[in-house]
């Protein structure tokens, strides 16, 4: 039994989702066509989910390894103090740097875990004298250097969807 649609999403929204995060290039009037609706119902429910904030980018999906970034690390950074000015710096810091990938805030032993994609380790020492020695609240960091990208991606799981039954 399919779970129920999202507070504010219908099925045709749920469709439209799955679509645009296998291709977000996908025409409206393509989109139209395979969740039965109008080019323009698609484009204001599309509309709709990023003025809400459901839809929250559209970008391309980058391999580093073919742009110069060859080295993918995973970082457990663990904080002095959880005093919210300092943690905010830190989320403000983190997310600031062009080669942190993705931040989360996590509960555990670590406070952040970062993903990180840098062209060399040079390039990664650099990064944690800027991001890490540099900044009196991070009390530690670990360092987990990724051997083999087996998946990445931003695509969220959906309730039990099928975009061909609608």
């Amino acid at each position: 039994m399919p779970e129920p649609a999202p507070e504010g999403l219908d099925r045709f929204d749920l469709a439209i989702l799955a679509i645009l995060q296998r291709d977000n290039t996908v025409p409206h009037r393509v989109l139209g066509e395979r969740v039965n609706l109008s080019a323009a119902a698609v484009h204001r429910r599309v509309r709709r989910m990023e003025e809400s904030g459901v839809i929250i980018g559209n970008f391309a999906a980058v391999d580093p390894a073919r742009v110069g970034q060859p080295i993918t690390i995973v970082v457990e950074v663990q904080v002095e103090s959880e005093r919210l000015d300092l943690l905010d710096a830190a989320k403000r810091s983190f997310a600031a740097d062009l080669a942190v990938q993705q931040c989360y805030y996590v509960t555990g032993e670590a406070d952040f875990v970062l993903i990180v994609t840098v062209a060399s380790m040079a390039d990664y020492d650099a990064l944690t004298r800027r991001l890490f020695f540099e900044n009196h609240n991070v009390k530690r960091f670990r360092t987990l250097v990724v051997m083999d990208r087996i998946k990445a991606g931003l695509a969220v799981q959906l309730p039990d969807q099928n975009p061909e039954r609608i």
